[in-house]
C-alpha cells in the first residue's frame, strides 16, 4: 500500500472511530497526520478520555482498518469516490469550520463542530469545483405551500445564475430548492447524513438518483451509514461552512435549518431570511434569527437579495423596489400641484387655479401648457379641466 493510500485509509478510519467533526481528532491530524492519529487511538491513547472511550467501545466492533477497506471498495462498487485535503477537488472554504465556535454549547453536537476529514462523493463534478459558488438553502420538513413556492423559485434563480444550491435533501424546503436548481438545469449538491448509497428519506429516491446524475450526493459517512439524528446537525455544519451563504426560507420554533443559519453566522458566513406570515408555525424561528441576530441576519425577498449577499461587491446589487410607474411620477412640484388643484369635475379659471395650487400666474400658464401636451388637462372657454379618462371596453381592464 503506497503511502497516499494508507492516509486515505486513516482518514476514512479515523471517521468511523469517532463522529465527524471531532475536534481532538482533527487537531490530531493537523499535528501529527491521520496514519500516527490513528495509531494513537488504536493504542488507547490520546489527549481526551471521552475520545477513548469511545474508540474502544467502536473497536469491539471490528478493526478500523478493516472496516476502512471494506467501506472503500464499496463505493468502487457505488461509483462514488472518496475525496480528502490531499486532492485537487477537496473544497478549500470548510476549513473555516475550524474556528466555529458556538455560544452556550449544552450538546456535544454542538461543541463537536471540526472540520471533515474526508468526503464521500457521487456524481461527476469536482466537489471544490461545485462549491465554489454555492448558497444554500434550507428549511422546514413541514413546509407550507408558500415555503415550497419560495424555495423552488430560488432554486430555480440561483441555479439559471450559475450558482450551485446546495441542502440536505430532506423533504419541504430542501426537496423543493433541489427541484427548483434541477428544473433549470443547473447545478445542485445533496449533503447527506448518511451513506451517499441509501439516501434519506426514502421518498426522495428518484430525485437524489437525478441529483447524482447531473450533481453531487456528499457525505461525511461511509457507504451504508444509518441516518442517526445527532448526524443531522454535524451535517449542518458543513451546509453552512462549505457555501458562501445559507437561506432560510421556513423554520419553526426548533428546526435545524435556524441552527444551520447560527453556524452560518459563527463561521462568518452569510446568513438569509426569507419572511413569512406571522400566523404560521413555520415562519417561528426564522423570524426569531432575524429577531436575535440584527445586525448578522439579513432580509431577503427573493434571488437578487441573495446575489446581492454573496455576490461580488458592487456586480450583484438588487434592484430597489419599486411600485408601478404613473404618468405624474415624471412631473415637478408646480405641475403637480396644479394638476391635483383642478376638480374631479367641471373647468376652473388659471387666476383662481393658481391660487388654490399655491403657484403664481405665469408659472401655471406654462405648466398648464406642458400638462395639455401631456393629455393630461384640457383647456375650454371657462378654464382648465382634467383630461377625460380612456374609456375602458368590457372584459379589458385599465392600465
Amino acid at each position: 500500500m503506497s503511502a497516499d493510500d494508507e492516509r486515505r485509509l486513516a482518514r476514512v478510519a479515523l471517521t468511523w472511530l469517532a463522529e465527524p467533526g471531532t475536534r481532538v481528532v482533527h487537531q490530531l491530524v493537523e499535528r501529527l497526520g491521520p496514519v500516527a492519529t490513528l495509531d494513537l487511538l488504536l493504542d488507547g491513547g490520546g489527549p481526551d478520555g471521552r475520545l477513548r472511550t469511545a474508540v474502544a467501545a467502536r473497536s469491539v466492533a471490528g478493526d478500523a482498518r478493516a472496516v476502512a477497506a471494506e467501506a472503500l471498495d464499496r463505493a468502487d462498487r457505488l461509483g462514488a469516490r472518496l475525496v480528502t485535503p490531499d486532492d485537487e477537488e477537496w473544497p478549500a472554504r470548510v476549513a473555516g469550520l475550524s474556528t466555529l465556535r458556538l455560544p452556550d454549547v449544552s450538546r456535544r453536537v454542538d461543541g463537536e463542530t471540526a472540520p471533515p476529514l474526508c468526503f464521500w462523493v457521487r456524481g461527476a463534478w469536482p466537489l471544490g469545483e461545485a462549491l465554489d459558488r454555492s448558497v444554500a438553502v434550507v428549511g422546514a420538513r413541514a413546509a407550507t405551500a408558500y415555503g415550497q413556492h419560495v424555495a423552488t423559485e430560488l432554486g430555480y434563480g440561483l441555479a439559471e445564475r450559475d450558482w450551485t444550491v446546495v441542502s440536505g435533501g430532506a423533504f419541504g424546503i430542501d426537496a423543493a430548492a433541489h427541484r427548483g436548481a434541477l428544473n433549470s438545469g443547473g447545478l445542485t449538491v445533496a449533503v447527506l447524513a448518511c451513506g451517499v448509497d441509501r439516501p434519506y428519506p426514502m421518498g426522495n429516491t428518484a430525485l437524489f438518483d437525478q441529483i447524482a446524475d447531473t450533481g453531487l450526493l456528499v457525505s461525511e459517512w461511509p457507504p451504508g451509514a444509518e441516518p442517526l439524528r445527532p448526524r443531522f446537525l454535524i451535517r449542518n455544519r458543513v451546509i453552512a461552512g462549505a457555501t458562501l451563504g445559507t437561506v432560510v426560507v421556513e423554520a419553526s420554533a426548533r428546526s435545524g435549518a435556524t441552527q444551520t443559519a447560527r453556524r452560518a453566522i459563527y463561521t462568518n458566513r452569510v446568513a438569509m431570511v426569507v419572511p413569512g406570515p406571522v400566523t404560521s408555525a413555520m415562519s417561528v424561528g426564522a423570524h426569531e434569527l432575524l429577531r436575535e441576530y440584527p445586525d448578522k441576519a439579513r432580509l431577503v425577498t427573493g434571488v437578487a437579495h441573495v446575489l446581492e449577499e454573496v455576490g461580488r461587491i458592487g456586480a450583484d446589487l438588487a434592484p430597489v423596489a419599486r411600485g408601478p410607474q404613473r404618468p405624474t411620477d415624471a412631473l415637478d412640484d408646480e405641475a403637480r400641484s396644479l394638476l391635483e388643484a383642478l376638480p374631479r369635475r367641471g373647468a376652473m379659471g388659471v387666476d383662481r387655479l393658481a391660487a388654490r395650487a399655491g403657484v403664481d400666474v405665469r408659472t401655471s400658464l406654462r405648466k398648464l401648457s406642458l400638462l395639455e401636451e401631456l393629455s393630461m388637462v384640457v383647456r375650454r372657454d371657462d378654464g382648465y379641466a382634467l383630461a377625460p379618462r380612456p374609456s375602458v371596453r368590457k372584459g379589458e381592464a385599465r392600465t
